[in-house]
């Protein structure tokens, strides 16, 4: 067997509290001042505070890590943090062509809203996705999320709608489960059905509702059902018709609300049972104790704002209320072309007013929660699969503190290193 100890560190094991993380619990990380972290083919065998137990690994110790026939693998920490790798909750990575000169559009004066009524925005990429086979989506996205996983997300969220027509929602969903059997298991797809509306298409949401879905729960038995709820996108009688339907077929859904305007989807998907809310930039103090009250989780994600308009969802707030946070990037080619969970982390903690306790947790065992893989990621945990990063930091607050910058040296996913970067170049791999 080979294995992987790390040692001399502070470890942040979040395996303390329930699930998910509320108030006060949600700002315990459950720390290790100094300790030691032993992970086998497939899962952590020990975690504990000190130096690890005399015989911790079987044989001489070795820090070969460029060769693949090394059984075991030492590594001094130094004081360094390790925490649970990060889980990516809600991503459009799944796409093809780009959105360069929208951006120039934008930073002209043109609001998001502008460009879509115009044509652009997401239906730009729709046209793209249609064009493009299904082996080049799959390859792309592979692409996008070995670069999510090498900046420390072990799992993410992808979603479907860029097809807006039953064959290219299937095709968005084939491809996103290509990759996931391309060795990347934790991928979960959702199929975003109301997207955008198609005004090509006079009868749009009635063919969603009757051709599309039924078309998805076929060959998709189960998958999460998604929806923008905006003004020019689909109204709020559109996506709770869309919502019972997908219910009455077997599906959670989930549904973005309250990006631009605060249109009463909020409180009426909490009343349905939806997984998620995600956005709430524009979410009014009673949306926001609707949320928390409930237990549907509030998805933040603020590198959108952070792209688009500077508006950002209240953090603090829903914090206070109790509310069940997750943080994620929205990465996608319009709205928040971010890959990066540790540039999020520090959006977060500026911006919605975290703690960078509160940030660690809304990107870990909360997100593995709503994902439904919080048995097997989110927290550090003796048995539990071995997915870990550690920081080039000494303290977690640094996550937050500096940004723009690539603060994660090492990356476990299942116990294999798939990035290293040590203290001199002998040390430094990046597998994909």
């Amino acid at each position: 067997m080979s294995s992987v100890l790390i040692h001399n560190a502070r470890i942040l094991t979040l395996a303390e509290g329930s699930i998910p993380r509320r108030g006060a619990e949600a700002r315990n990380l459950s720390v290790i001042e100094n300790g030691y972290l032993l992970l086998g083919d497939t899962e952590s065998v020990a975690v504990g505070e000190g130096p690890p137990p005399s015989g911790a690994l079987s044989g001489d110790a070795a820090c070969h890590v460029d060769e693949e026939s090394a059984d075991h693998t030492v590594i001094d920490a130094r004081g360094r943090v390790v925490m649970p790798a990060f889980i990516d909750a809600h991503t459009h990575a799944c796409w093809a062509g780009d959105r360069l000169d929208e951006w120039d559009m934008k930073r002209r004066g043109a609001s998001y809203l502008d460009i879509l009524s115009a044509g652009g925005g997401i239906m730009s990429t729709v046209r793209a996705v249609r064009e493009t086979a299904c082996e080049p989506l799959a390859r792309s996205l592979l692409e996008r999320v070995h670069r999510m996983r090498r900046e420390g997300s072990a799992a993410c969220e992808v979603k479907s709608g860029y097809g807006l027509d039953t064959d290219t929602e299937l095709k968005m969903l084939r491809a996103i489960h290509a990759a996931r059997q391309g060795g990347l298991e934790h991928i979960a797809a959702t199929a975003l059905l109301g997207h955008a509306v198609d005004s090509q298409r006079p009868d749009f949401i009635q063919y969603t509702l009757e051709e599309t879905l039924p078309a998805v729960s076929r060959e998709f038995p189960g998958v999460t059902i998604d929806a923008y709820c905006e003004e020019g996108a689909w109204s709020v009688e559109d996506c709770r018709r869309l919502f019972e339907t997908a219910r009455s077929l077997g599906h959670p859904f989930r549904v973005h609300a309250d990006q631009f305007n605060s249109l009463g989807m909020t409180p009426i998907a909490v009343e349905m049972g939806a997984r998620s809310v995600d956005h709430l930039e524009a979410s009014t103090e009673a949306d926001l104790k609707a949320l928390a009250e409930s237990d549907t989780y509030g998805v933040m994600l603020p590198a959108t704002g952070f792209h688009l308009d500077g508006r950002y969802a209240d953090g603090r707030l829903f914090m206070d209320m109790g509310g069940a946070l997750v943080i994620a990037s929205n990465y996608n080619p319009g709205s928040a072309p971010c890959s990066s969970m540790p540039f999020v982390i520090s959006l977060a903690v500026r911006e919605l007013g975290l703690t960078i306790e509160e940030a660690i947790t809304a990107c870990t065992c909360n997100p593995a929660s709503l994902l439904g893989v919080a048995d097997e990621l989110g927290r550090i945990r003796r048995g539990a699969p071995a997915s870990v990063v550690m920081l080039r930091h000494t303290d977690e607050r640094g996550l937050a503190y500096e940004f723009g910058g690539d603060p994660v040296d090492l990356v476990i996913r299942q116990g294999q290193i798939v990035k290293w970067i040590g203290d001199d170049a002998d040390r430094t791999i990046i597998r994909p």
